[in-house]
């Protein structure tokens, strides 16, 4: 096979890129016997997670000791966020709550809902479609989140040769048995229903002319129920919710995020308080029913890991749960998704989707050999890449000093034919091809980026919290995947428990109504805890948008 000769590669990074094609003759011909690099012993796959993955070190991390999850491990940047002040806005309704609270609010809803992503959008149109007034407030504008920049597709089980069971068995496997089953049978039971309802609002999957589901393998998963949407899946997704939200007369207060939540004297939530960005202007909003659906951590850039999570994700919904004594599992662990750019570093942490695995491209070291099945867990390749660079010292430098591994993208072509990498991959092929860069020539440079929060506020099977009339749903809740989620997952879960949201929430607000007066008396305990523990006042949450550089944080 020719070797090409590169020139959108420094050349400190040519020398690899031409070991890569040096082995890909030899390594597509063992792929046509039908032979692949061995999968992971159980025992194998827990002593590298343990010795490599971050969520198994003890560096970067520090003990919760305020709060209803006291005693619990979690990464130190989130522990500051948790054990934060409000806002000054917040602590000023506070002390003067009676005259604030006590006027007229500025928005009156049934069903508010916190988040414009998947989970808010789902939860949305299930509680208008029960009659409910629903408002949608979200911290950027409607749609912004990591729902709109999923890649790789949706997981269900609707294939003759699959079930929900076996869906449910993979979920546990991949999340070692950590997660909740009656969370995960909800999950998997209402897949395939999901599948029909996305169809119904017009949702266009991949299928032969045929009409058949074009289905794919996810790593850990044993059957191919992997549907998908070219790889901008994420993104048909949210067109066809917010189509079907605005058609419905959901309200929407973009620019907004929530700062604290608002109880009456019964302890049941009956709004919030928002937050204008980046004025300050405060806004009450009462609400019969509240939905949490605030996203992820991903931007709180654990360990200067780069993420692959858009610009809001800083876990609002966690701090503001939190602090109402909402308890939260598996917190501690975080998804770290094997194959985020590494070059060109302008795109540092931008996410490579697992399909591009799922059709064949490989994971390669520095000299162009493989050291990992394709399809392993995320969290096992992902210690497996971290080995392969730090321990064996086989990875590939960029210029800025990043590490990473070789994703040989150009094997898909070979695999499955010209064509493929544009037809399957069209977001990330115009992506790379602007700068100048041809995926389907040259490998991409990856390594590990921050990309899902697996854990997180605590709820039922109908989405429902400990606090009456505040519901949550998506990646602001834990359970589902316990420490680890499998691909695909992510997106059925915002779905399937959107809708169990809102399905609840305008439920409740029918049969309760208003509820009592507002107020911020959820706090005290929380803020006597501060203060004994002296957290330095200047520690403040939410944070709303993430720091860089010299810029301030919001």
């Amino acid at each position: 096979m020719a070797v090409n000769q590169s020139h959108t590669l420094p050349e400190s990074l040519r020398e690899s890129a031409r070991l890569v094609e040096k082995t890909r003759e030899e390594r597509l011909a063992r792929l046509l016997r039908g032979e692949t690099f061995p999968l992971l012993s159980l025992s194998d796959r827990r002593a590298w997670l343990e010795e490599y993955h971050p969520d198994y070190q003890l560096e970067g991390r520090r003990t919760l000791g305020v709060g209803p999850s006291k005693g619990m491990e979690t990464p130190v940047e989130l522990a500051d966020l948790l054990e934060a002040w409000p806002r000054a806005n917040v602590l000023s309704l506070y002390e003067d709550s009676d005259k604030r609270l006590a006027q007229e609010p500025d928005h009156v809803t049934d069903v508010l809902i916190i988040g414009g992503g998947g989970a808010g959008m789902a939860a949305a149109i299930t509680a208008a479609e029960a009659g409910a007034k629903v408002t949608i407030a979200t911290k950027l504008r409607p749609g912004d989140s990591n729902t709109i920049m999923a890649e790789g597709g949706i997981q269900a089980a609707d294939q003759e040769c699959d079930s929900p069971v076996q869906h449910f068995l993979d979920v546990l496997g991949g999340g070692h048995f950590t997660n909740d089953p009656d969370m995960v049978e909800a999950l998997v039971t209402d897949g395939p229903e999901t599948l029909r309802w996305l169809e119904e609002l017009g949702l266009l999957f991949d299928k032969y002319a045929t009409g058949r589901m074009k289905t794919r393998h996810g790593g850990g998963t044993s059957r191919k129920r992997l549907h998908s949407c070219g790889d901008v899946t994420g993104l048909e997704i949210m067109r066809v919710l917010q189509d079907r939200a605005e058609y419905l007369g959901v309200e929407t207060i973009q620019f907004h995020p929530a700062v604290e939540l608002l109880t009456d004297e019964n302890g049941r939530a009956v709004g919030v308080v928002l937050e204008r960005i980046p004025q300050g202007e405060t806004l009450v909003v009462r609400a019969k029913a509240v939905i949490l659906a605030t996203g992820g951590f991903g931007r709180l850039h654990f360990r200067d890991f780069p993420t692959s999570n858009h610009y809001g994700a800083t876990a609002d919904g966690l701090a503001i749960a939190y602090r109402a004594g909402l308890p939260l599992r598996d917190i501690q662990s975080c998804q770290y998704h094997p194959t985020g750019v590494a070059y060109p570093e302008q795109k540092l942490g931008l996410l490579l989707t697992e399909k591009f695995r799922g059709l064949g491209a490989q994971i390669l070291n520095r000299h162009g050999d493989e050291f990992v099945h394709n399809l392993e867990p995320r969290d096992v390749t992902t210690a497996t890449i971290i080995r392969e660079c730090s321990e064996y010292d086989n990875g590939v430098e960029t210029p800025g000093g990043v590490n990473g591994v070789w994703l040989d993208i150009p094997l898909i072509e070979l695999l499955h034919g010209r064509g493929t990498i544009e037809r399957e991959f069209p977001g990330r092929f115009k992506e790379f091809i602007g700068k100048g860069f041809d995926i389907r020539k040259w490998p991409v440079l990856a390594y590990p980026t921050l990309h899902y929060q697996n854990g997180g506020v605590v709820t039922g099977t109908d989405a429902a919290t400990d606090m009456p009339g505040l519901f949550a749903a998506g990646e602001v809740t834990g359970g589902v995947h316990g420490k680890n989620r499998l691909m695909g997952n992510a997106l059925l879960e915002i779905l399937v428990f959107g809708r169990r949201a809102g399905e609840g929430a305008a439920r409740f607000a029918a049969e309760f109504g208003a509820g009592g007066k507002p107020g911020l008396s959820h706090l005290d305990a929380f803020l006597e805890e501060l203060t004994v523990a002296k957290i330095d006042r200047q520690r403040t949450a939410p944070r709303l948008l993430p720091v860089y550089g010299k810029v301030r944080p919001v």
